[in-house]
């Protein structure tokens, strides 16, 4: 997205003129600035939104394939020209589809000089605030592995300028992958005025406080003109240095004329020009503690015609350069690594930033960019559930050929299927997209691609099944998204099978819809399966099922769902077992309460409770009262209630909330006249149903709003230490009325001063304290939550997990509010002219767990939030006669020592199979690509990737917090036997013990020769993982 939202547009007829500027004698590809001046580094790019307005495919067509055209072109003519490559998702495009081969030869070779660069290379720049860590992850792997593999280049710098805010994960994660600075741009306009003025824009970030030093990396903020040139010229009318102009769609021009082309660099306009620069280049030189200068020439849609660019360029740059003496300043052609080599060897000292972010973001006054948090609220839940389904699929795919290795799927099938997904899920990840900042075109290409890519990794998941359960073909239907529906199976009987891509064994409760009111359920050996059906909320002709099950970390299971009263099932004591049917939950229906103003004082309270907490309802109100934590009889009074912030959608009435700033025109206002409740009792589960009406006299469906409330009682015999420690809420929202922002707010007695946990990225929690601001404060303390929020009181947290992004604020003591879902339209030329005014008529359903008590009892909230992020995968397909009656199959008993099992305080990041087709050896994978093979083997199926994190902190609590020693043989053994493990930096490009990232000296450390660690492992393969660290490995199984 553009830095600044304006452009003025200026159409020009006619050709541009020619200028009689002799031809550049002068070095401007070097350095040649006297060593008393200032240095100003000129880096051409081209900062190109995958999605946003516009489409990828409209993108390529209009502009971005002529980018990389034109701009190769251009550096094989000037050998002093560069150019650096951000986004790699459209030079992936133009290299599959557009590129020559005589253009990809050239490539290489500019490549090899160093005039072009690839930064981030991440598929996309991702955004920071409301993606989730393992999403950024991938989205960096997949276009790391491509350059990697395709050039043996390896990215060492970012240029993260764009994404709306900086969160203290993205440091880290840059650092894991091998950077050696990090750029940032967008940080609250008046903490980058004080940045500038006291010449701390550079610093040494140290983004998680139990890496600290071990993964620090020197961080650049843009200034602020952010990544673009100035904007306007003092003696033009027309844009700044942007002499191709601004590009235009659908179709390029004809003629070759743009509009907003800068005047020509002439004999007549020279002098102008370079006074300009040079007074640019003073400005921002006098913001920073070095004498070198990063001047960032592009912007959005850049260099689609890199010829009359550099043909502009060339002759103001000698121009400048002849006259350094008067001016004080050279300029030089440069790549990014260029300019951060000259910063490190000035050799200074570097102040230190610890862990906190530059979350929220606000660009002035009253543009607090915290609605995004909440803007597509289904894509956000979309681009969640479509990382957690991938995620399911790598490991499943994995266990499957290392498993079976003779199987009869088709291998370069599957790993297609897969690949369709990766980088649909990395796309979503760009800070334009997920963050629901998009036009209406664009989000539905988003959608597309999910579930295009999900349609495709279901495919791959449902023939592994067939085969490893000798099904017949066709026999498995997937609940994509979110519903689990089965109502349209007519036949007897429902085969399900369920699987958990979690290290951790799970007992959890799946929830199908079925056409059946009495069901009975069997597990893969034939005994009976806890189950309750009770009638659906959300249909007078379905049925909600929910089921009981017990899954082995990586493991499935098979239940069968029989729809008719069943046989005799044997007992081990060979009697016939009793009441096989489901439990049926009994539905309790509740008058309608009108909301009174009155204060409530609970007179009436109902009680609800499982093992671990006890809820009381209040009668009089329909509305929740109070949660206790039953082991610590802590009892905390609860209220939960929708309001709706109103947005004002008249930029002559004053400031306006769109898709990326949430400014409020007052406090948030109740929506509910009437509430109503029923509540579904049963032996396994209880639900209770609230319905907000904004009528008194609206009918029973008529609502916008409602709560279904879930607790699960476990039996004897079973797990419940994650089950039972969580109530479940899924809200539904909307459709809502014209600019309004809805939001759930939940009062408790806690006593909190408004300081609320939010989390980074789903990676670390930030302290969050209230802060009073001159104006916008109710905005500006708002933050983005990705999975996990809490506010707590001498020890007594309420936590809030998420399985999608919302916004979250503290606005008052004991107070947490989330923004659920935001529909707004202004008149705003900007906004009109791109589409981006949020016409959101959705109805969204997000799933929240909430659990409440000690520090003690809420030290799974790390393992609770995976579990809620990836939940097991159901597939279901109907059986009749003799297939009905299943075989045992990898019964819980049997399997429990032949599964991958890790501590609790362990997470399997990653499991999967790269296909990747480099060698793990750099020196021979770079001599195999100067040889040129022509000829790509097959992708390599025998090298897998494994990440393992830890998820606490240094001394967050006294046994998880420990580092935890794994012996990677052991753990891995049933997968098969392992034969050799390589260390390997996050995204895999890097041998661990042959990455040398740059020391820069800091006011605690002054030596610069800091030796890196080197990691050896035994010979069983023993590692000791620390609190927070990421360890990421190459492992080879015997064949």
């Amino acid at each position: 997205m553009k830095g600044v939202r304006g452009i003025v547009t200026v159409t020009i007829f006619g050709a541009l003129l020619w200028f009689n500027v002799r031809a550049a004698k002068l070095q401007i590809g070097g350095n040649s600035g006297k060593g008393d001046g200032i240095q100003a580094f000129v880096i051409p790019h081209s900062h190109m939104d995958v999605g946003w307005v516009y489409t990828v495919e409209e993108s390529m067509h209009a502009y971005a394939a002529n980018v990389y055209t034109t701009v190769v072109e251009e550096l094989v003519k000037g050998k002093q020209h560069k150019f650096i490559v951000v986004e790699q998702e459209f030079f992936r495009l133009w290299w599959d589809k557009v590129a020559t081969d005589a253009q990809k030869e050239q490539v290489h070779q500019l490549l090899e000089e160093g005039r072009l660069e690839f930064i981030i290379g991440g598929q996309v720049m991702h955004d920071e605030a409301v993606t989730e860590l393992s999403s950024q992850i991938l989205q960096l792997t997949e276009g790391h592995g491509f350059l990697y593999e395709t050039f043996g280049k390896r990215p060492q710098f970012s240029w993260h300028v764009d994404p709306f805010g900086a969160s203290a994960t993205t440091p880290t994660v840059f650092a894991l992958a091998g950077f050696n600075a990090h750029l940032i741009s967008r940080v609250d306009y008046d903490e980058k005025d004080m940045m500038q003025k006291n010449k701390k824009l550079q610093f040494v970030w140290r983004g998680s406080s139990s890496l600290a030093q071990q993964q620090e990396i020197f961080t650049h903020t843009m200034d602020q003109y952010s990544y673009c040139v100035p904007s306007s010229l003092p003696f033009s009318n027309r844009s700044g240095f942007f002499w191709n102009g601004v590009a235009v769609f659908p179709d390029p021009p004809k003629d070759g004329i743009y509009p907003n082309m800068s005047l020509p660099v002439t004999n007549e306009t020279i002098r102008a020009y370079a006074e300009t620069m040079v007074s640019n280049i003073k400005e921002r030189a006098a913001w920073f503690r070095s004498s070198q200068v990063l001047w960032p020439w592009g912007c959005d849609k850049q260099f689609f015609n890199a010829s009359v660019q550099f043909e502009n360029m060339d002759p103001l740059m000698e121009y400048i350069n002849q006259h350094r003496d008067e001016f004080g300043v050279t300029v030089q052609y440069a790549t990014l690594s260029e300019y951060i080599q000259a910063v490190h060897n000035a050799n200074l000292t570097w102040d230190i930033r610890n862990n906190q972010d530059f979350l929220p973001y606000s660009s002035e006054p009253f543009q607090a960019w915290t609605g995004f948090y909440a803007s597509r609220n289904i894509l956000k839940g979309m681009a969640r559930r479509a990382n957690s389904f991938l995620y399911a699929c790598e490991s499943l795919f994995t266990l499957y050929l290392l498993r079976y290795p003779s199987g009869s799927m088709d291998k370069l099938w599957a790993i297609k299927q897969i690949q369709q997904l990766r980088w649909a899920v990395s796309e979503v990840q760009h800070h334009d997209a997920v963050t629901g900042t998009e036009s209406p075109k664009v989000r539905d290409m988003y959608m597309d691609h999910l579930l295009r890519g999900m349609w495709a990794v279901k495919s791959v998941m449902a023939t592994i099944f067939q085969e490893t359960l000798k099904t017949g073909k066709d026999k498995f239907n997937f609940p994509l998204s979110y519903s689990q529906d089965t109502r349209s199976t007519e036949d007897d009987s429902l085969q399900i099978t369920v699987y958990n891509p979690l290290g951790w064994n799970i007992t959890t409760v799946i929830n199908v819809s079925v056409a059946y009111s009495v069901v009975s359920v069997y597990d893969d050996a034939g005994n009976a399966v806890p189950s309750q059906i009770q009638n659906s909320a959300d249909s007078n002709s379905t049925f909600d099922l929910y089921v009981l099950v017990r899954l082995n970390a990586l493991g499935f299971r098979r239940y069968l769902v029989k729809t008719k009263q069943s046989t005799c099932t044997k007992e081990s004591d060979g009697q016939c077992s009793k009441n096989q049917n489901s439990h049926r939950g009994r539905v309790i229906t509740f008058d309608r309460k009108l909301v009174s103003k009155s204060k409530n004082r609970g007179h009436r309270l109902l009680p609800l409770m499982n093992d671990c907490y006890l809820l009381m309802l209040n009668e009089d109100t329909n509305l929740l009262h109070s949660i206790t934590d039953r082991s610590s009889q802590k009892t905390v009074k609860i209220k939960q209630e929708f309001l709706e912030y109103h947005a004002n959608g008249d930029i002559g009435q004053g400031p306006i909330s769109d898709n990326y700033i949430f400014t409020p025109n007052g406090s948030a206002l109740p929506v509910s006249k009437s509430i109503g409740m029923e509540i579904v009792t049963g032996k396994l589960v209880t639900e209770i149903r609230q319905y907000f009406y904004s009528s008194v006299s609206a009918v029973a469906n008529d609502y916008q709003y409602a709560i279904f409330t879930r607790i699960y009682n476990v039996l004897d015999g079973y797990d419940r230490s994650l089950i039972c420690n969580r109530i479940e809420q899924q809200y539904i929202v909307g459709p809502l009325d014209l600019n309004r922002e809805a939001i759930l707010r939940m009062t408790t007695d806690l006593k909190t001063d408004r300081t609320i946990y939010t989390d980074n990225n789903g990676y670390q929690m930030i302290k969050r304290l209230y802060k009073s601001h001159t104006n916008n404060t109710l905005a500006r303390n708002y933050y983005p939550l990705v999975r996990t929020a809490y506010i707590e009181e001498s020890g007594t947290r309420l936590v809030v997990l998420s399985e999608r992004a919302h916004g979250v604020s503290s606005q008052a003591d004991g107070q947490v509010e989330m923004m659920l879902h935001r529909r707004l339209w202004n008149n705003k030329e900007w906004n009109l002219g791109y589409n981006l005014t949020l016409n959101d008529t959705s109805v969204v359903r997000p799933l929240f767990w909430l659990m409440l008590g000690s520090k003690s009892t809420t030290s799974s909230l790390y393992q609770s939030g995976m579990a809620l992020e990836f939940r097991p995968i159901v597939v279901y397909g109907s059986v009749s006669g003799s297939e009905a009656l299943i075989p045992s199959y990898n019964s819980h008993d049997d399997a429990a020592a032949n599964s991958i099992f890790l501590p609790p305080n362990l997470h399997l990041l990653t499991l999967c199979l790269p296909g990747w087709r480099y060698n793990s050896n750099h020196t021979e994978h770079v001599q195999n690509i100067i040889r040129g093979k022509s000829k790509q083997p097959d992708p390599d199926f025998h090298r897998v990737l494994l990440r393992i994190m830890h998820l606490y902190e240094v001394d967050e609590d006294p046994v998880l917090s420990q580092p935890v020693t794994v012996k990677l043989k052991d753990l891995l053994k049933v997968l098969g036997t392992v034969v050799s493990v390589e260390e390997r930096s996050l995204t895999g490009i890097w041998n661990i013990n042959t990455l040398k990232r740059w020391k820069w000296r800091t006011a605690q450390q002054h030596n610069m020769d800091l030796k890196n660690d080197t990691r050896w492992l035994t010979e069983d393969f023993t590692v000791t993982i620390q609190p927070k660290e990421i360890r990421t490995f190459f492992v080879h199984f015997q064949q």
